[in-house]
């Protein structure tokens, strides 16, 4: 894609829009979407190391955990809720946490790719070497799990002009980048069609606790009052939430119990639809979708 003052999307505001409708009349669309993520020990992590050496044990160590522990009380949390997760996964997972492959595929979840490591970022890179990364994490899925990933989730959210291009030949349906909308959108990538979900900065714990220093009450609270606001938007057009987790933060043990109130009293409504992202984009094409 060329540089442009504007996404490769029409500027649509919702309120000229024709009505969006989920399944048995849903209001919202929930997904839920784990950061299933891979940080060697021997590379710096971006945006958090305090050093410019490695090991960087204080900031690797948290990571571990989520792997070891963390995502395995967050998979129990949301499997009690009836909810599949959609992973947003670093294809290295495949290699360095083969278990914990093993335990999603049982569970029925839904992979998206999410670059090969997060510990590598587009934009450090060549043109080449982004597009290796893209086709490379797409393949290493689905090698591992049988199924080619239909979405994406770059790390940290940052694209180059390329991403976009290499997203359609590896041949994604949908993207989560883009998070500035309630709805999908239909996007034009040089004549080809992706699609784009909605995912949340907000309603995402790592820039919530991390940066702006939540406790887990206030998370809490923070998913409620989302919620509620689209369920209220979503009885005139279907609106879309994305809860963002991380298992190293969400899933200590401290955390976690806000993550399931909050589940809990958004399953006590009715006219919500628990999907993954591949089952939203999925009934908003087959809407025929023009927006």
């Amino acid at each position: 894609m060329e540089p442009q003052r504007y996404g490769p999307f029409a500027y649509t505001p919702i309120n000229r829009r024709p009505r969006l409708t989920w399944p048995d009349g849903a209001r919202v669309a929930l997904w839920v979407v784990p950061n299933i993520e891979v940080f060697p020990l021997d590379e710096l992590i971006p945006g958090f190391s305090l050093t410019s050496k490695t090991p960087d044990v204080i900031q690797w160590g948290p990571r571990d955990y989520g792997a070891r522990v963390g995502v395995f009380r967050l998979m129990e949390t949301l499997t009690r809720h009836g909810i599949r997760g959609t992973v947003a996964l670093n294809s290295d997972v495949c290699d360095a946490y083969p278990q914990i492959i093993e335990d999603i595929l049982e569970l029925g979840w839904e992979f998206m790719g999410h670059n090969q490591s997060n510990a590598r970022r587009f934009h450090a890179m060549e043109a080449e070497e982004e597009r290796d990364v893209v086709l490379g994490t797409f393949d290493r899925i689905e090698l591992a799990t049988g199924t080619r990933p239909r979405g994406w989730l770059s790390s940290s959210l940052m694209q180059s002009w390329h991403t976009l291009d290499f997203l359609v030949e590896a041949g994604a349906t949908y993207v989560a980048d883009f998070t500035n909308d309630d709805q999908p959108y239909l996007m034009d990538i040089g004549g080809e069609r992706l699609v784009s979900i909605p995912y949340s900065s907000e309603i995402n714990d790592l820039p919530q606790f991390l940066r702006m220093g939540r406790t887990a009450d206030e998370f809490e609270v923070m998913i409620r009052r989302q919620f509620d606001t689209l369920y209220r938007e979503g009885a005139e057009s279907g609106r879309v939430m994305a809860i963002c987790l991380h298992p190293y933060i969400i899933g200590v043990p401290h955390r976690i119990s806000a993550l399931d109130s909050a589940l809990d009293y958004i399953r006590g409504h009715d006219d919500v639809w628990l999907a993954t992202g591949g089952e939203i984009i999925d009934h908003y094409l087959e809407s025929g979708a023009t927006f």
